[in-house]
């Protein structure tokens, strides 16, 4: 009972007081900002520390690796360069009289090249000679992988794995090095032995050739790597070298035989190397079980050690061990608690200054407001009307509110007023606006017009004077042409193609002429009105067309949907839709799907007439050529094209009541849709195509 009567006192001393409620504003982002603050950098710092272990620890590994690569290579260089011995070559083939000789030669070969055993093959693998056993093996050595691969004529390098009968049939020293007793060790999987009498060696064989490069065997040789310390403490030098480490930590390089340590300069204690002792069974699960490489920290021993744990494969890809490196973690686990202590108390340290200033700056706050509220407490002494209505907050605030509750509508009656006063001068001004700008409009369209007018005006009068100068010569050269085929007749084969060349560019001449006076002077090409069925034209125009189709296996689709007649010349409807057609066709080189649509234009439920619709799946027109594709003379097509086709089409169809739309998007294609009315609506000056209306055409 006591909480919730502390907690009511709490609740009520916030509700009315402004001097309770600064004092929680201020304190509550302290008091709860500052422990998620604190929490969020333990948690980024940790994490942070973390990554960075395992990136050092990881470069470490990658390190380990190289060096332990290099002198298993290295293994393999010394047997080869022992198996190229001309002294070797000489004996081998005097092994039944000199095999004393042999086996001193390779005693001498292995010291020379540093190699715990060294024995001589004939090409069955049947041992000859070995360089420190007396007895050497007698079962053939064909199967082991080194072994095999020299036989085959390569030299070969792996690590091996050998049982203790194994080492004592190559070397009956070698098993009394690999021995170790086993040290019972925290956390390693159960294991009923108590001694690891197997040995890790590098294995390598290489052929032995005659002068002539004929094989006369296979040289067999290795390491053994039990007890073999000289590397580890190299790997250990390599990347832990002097000044690597700071805060005292100390790096350790081990070699493992499965799960046991048998070359290692971790230290049980002072003066002796934790041989024999084991990796904790969560490692050997997931270095040798899985065959993943371990990076992260680890209990080493006797301490915890940021370790990493590389898998050991054998010739026949059987993992035999491990390759490990790591460092103490404990010094940089301190300098990280001592580093984010420090950011700690600098934190706690700038939170109880700023605790004090908010504090003085709170004060300075509340202590206004509280001569505020003393003057309101006169005022409501003197005037009754100036009192207010029920409120939610009962702090000074609150009171203050209610007082300035009327000043408040009535502020908000007046900015009303002004608002609308603002709102109805925006829009005058905005009408105002729009209709200057639609005589500007009309205006710019009207000069565009009248440009156009007279430029149109000048070419068609130029064309008219051009083309019959042109049609005349023109007309001859073919006329002459002919001739000229018929009085050579087969003896102008040889430039039969040359002749038919020039004919097709004359005739080129004459239709770009053509094309030009219908632009120039459309009125002078309109033909006879009729009643038209768009979906048989269109049929015709696919029959005129479908040679260009098939050459560029362009698919077609077909919807045939409309079924009110237009009145029309069919000829100009035929030259309007070829046009679009075989414009779609250039855009799709790599083939495509037209399509052509057919459907009633209806509008509030009234038939107006029908819509063509040709849409091609190329690569569509750019945004900034939409707005002129139907400006006389404007073409994509450099080098081909005279740019009129779009603009004659659009100029029959206007001149029937119509118009000609596109909608195109970069890469998905274009479509051209032709609005025709069931009865035409005549242009009143059908000489002077209004071109410049662009803005009613491109992109709707």
């Amino acid at each position: 009972m006591s909480a919730c009567r502390l907690r009511e006192r709490l609740t009520a001393r916030l509700r009315s007081s402004v001097r309770a409620k600064l004092l929680a504003l201020v304190l509550a982002p302290l008091a709860v900002g500052v422990p998620i603050l604190l929490g969020l950098v333990w948690t980024w710092g940790t994490q942070a520390y973390e990554r960075l272990l395992t990136y050092k620890i990881s470069s470490d590994m990658v390190t380990a690796h190289e060096y332990f690569d290099r002198v298993r290579i290295g293994v393999g260089h010394e047997v080869q360069a022992a198996a190229e011995s001309h002294r070797l070559a000489l004996h081998l083939p005097l092994r039944a009289s000199a095999e004393v000789e042999l086996s001193a030669l390779l005693a001498n070969l292995a010291v020379a090249r540093g190699l715990d055993f060294l024995h001589l093959l004939d090409r069955d693998g049947r041992v000859l000679a070995s360089a420190h056993n007396e007895f050497p093996p007698a079962l053939p050595r064909a199967a082991w992988p080194a072994v095999a691969a020299a036989l085959a004529g390569d030299a070969h390098t792996t690590v091996e794995r050998l049982t203790a009968g194994q080492l004592e049939e190559i070397d009956p020293a070698l098993r009394r090095r690999a021995r170790l007793d086993l040290v019972p060790t925290r956390a390693a999987a159960p294991d009923p032995r108590s001694v690891e009498d197997r040995g890790l060696i590098f294995h390598a064989a290489a052929p032995v050739r005659d002068a002539q490069g004929r094989p006369l065997g296979v040289l067999e040789g290795g390491v053994l790597l039990n007890g073999n310390l000289d590397i580890v403490d190299r790997i250990n030098a390599i990347v832990y070298r002097e000044g690597s480490l700071p805060l005292g930590s100390r790096g350790t390089a081990t070699l493992f035989l499965d799960d046991v340590r048998i070359a290692t300069n971790v230290h049980l204690f002072e003066g002796r190397r934790a041989l024999g002792t084991r990796v904790s069974q969560a490692v050997r699960d997931y270095v040798l079980g899985r065959g993943e490489t371990w990076l992260g920290t680890a209990f080493v021993v006797n301490d915890d050690y940021v370790s990493g744990y590389e898998p050991v494969a054998d010739g026949r890809g059987e993992r035999v061990g491990m390759l490990y490196v790591g460092f103490l973690e404990q010094p940089f686990r301190s300098a990280l608690h001592l580093a984010l202590g420090a950011l700690f108390l600098v934190f706690i340290v700038l939170s109880g200054w700023g605790t004090v200033l908010s504090l003085r700056w709170a004060r300075s706050v509340f202590q206004p407001i509280e001569r505020m509220n003393a003057v309101i407490q006169r005022v409501e002494r003197g005037e009754a009307a100036a009192r207010v209505g029920e409120v939610a907050s009962r702090d000074e605030l609150g009171r203050l509110a209610g007082e300035f509750d009327h000043l408040l509508d009535t502020l908000a009656a007046k900015r009303e007023e002004l608002q609308r006063w603002a709102e109805e001068l925006d829009a005058k001004v905005a009408e105002r606006t729009r209709e200057l700008s639609e005589a500007n409009e009309h205006l710019r369209r009207a000069q565009q017009q009248l440009v156009m007018s007279e430029k149109l005006a000048a070419i068609g009068e130029l064309t008219a004077g051009v083309a019959h100068e042109i049609n005349n010569p023109v007309a001859v050269i073919q006329g002459n042409l002919d001739v000229l085929r018929d009085v050579l007749g087969e003896a102008a084969g040889p430039v039969r193609g040359e002749i038919r060349l020039i004919h097709q560019q004359a005739d080129r001449i004459r239709q770009i002429v053509t094309k030009l006076l219908q632009f120039a002077r459309p009125g002078d090409f309109a033909g006879y009105v009729e009643e038209v069925d768009v979906n048989a034209v269109l049929a015709d125009c696919l029959l005129l067309t479908r040679h260009n189709m098939e050459k560029r296996r362009i698919e077609i689709e077909r919807r045939k949907h409309a079924s009110l007649p237009v009145e029309i010349n069919r000829s100009e409807l035929q030259q309007v839709l070829i046009n679009l057609i075989v414009n779609a066709i250039q855009a799709m080189p790599q083939g495509g799907t037209l399509t052509l649509v057919s459907e009633n234009w209806v509008e509030h439920d009234l038939p107006l007439g029908v819509v063509l619709r040709v849409r091609d799946t190329g690569q569509g027109i750019a945004p900034e050529n939409l707005s002129s594709i139907f400006d006389p003379f404007f073409t994509t097509k450099k080098g081909s094209g005279t740019g009129l086709g779009l603009s004659i089409s659009y100029t029959i169809v206007e001149r029937y009541g119509g118009r000609i739309t596109v909608d195109s998007r970069p890469g998905e294609g274009a479509e051209f849709a032709v609005w025709l009315r069931r009865e035409p609506l005549y242009d009143a000056a059908p000489e002077a195509p209004r071109f410049m209306r662009r803005w009613d055409i491109a992109g709707a």
